[in-house]
């Protein structure tokens, strides 16, 4: 159960996670031992998961985000592993979540440029080479 000082302090940290212990003791009226405590309290029970630095994505040249829609007939734990396996090796992909509706997956990709094609209508498509361009490296029947 969070107490109104464990609230103030929490308040405090997602404002500012770089504010020394005494400045919050100060701000919420304790001293500095049991707020340190009360601090390593909720980190322990999961509370605080993290205490980080937000950067500024512009400055970074990072500042284009693009949400990707994910749709597979594919609902298998072995493929929902190795998908996540994928994607948690790609640093550029900052969020994944898994939606309910007519989306299986969203994803957030933090990137510094993005070009995307749709292809209206296929006019041909073939996966047959050219074989009347072809030129054997080495004739056949020669060893």
């Amino acid at each position: 159960m969070l107490d109104p000082i464990d609230r103030k302090i929490l308040a405090l940290l997602q404002n500012n996670a770089g504010l020394s212990i005494a400045e919050i003791a100060q701000k919420v009226g304790l001293s500095q031992t049991p707020c340190w405590k009360r601090i390593q309290k909720m980190e322990q029970a999961g509370v605080i998961k993290a205490r980080v630095a937000l950067l500024d994505a512009k400055r970074l040249n990072l500042g284009l985000t693009v949400f990707v829609i994910i749709r597979t007939s594919q609902h298998d734990d072995v493929w929902l592993q190795k998908f996540a396996r994928a994607v948690k090796e790609m640093p550029e992909i900052t969020a994944i979540w898994r939606m309910a509706g007519d989306i299986d997956y969203l994803l957030r990709v933090a990137l510094n440029d993005v070009s995307s094609t749709f292809v209206m209508e296929e006019i041909k498509y073939s996966t047959a080479l050219p074989l009347e361009l072809s030129t054997p490296v080495t004739p056949l029947g020669a060893t």
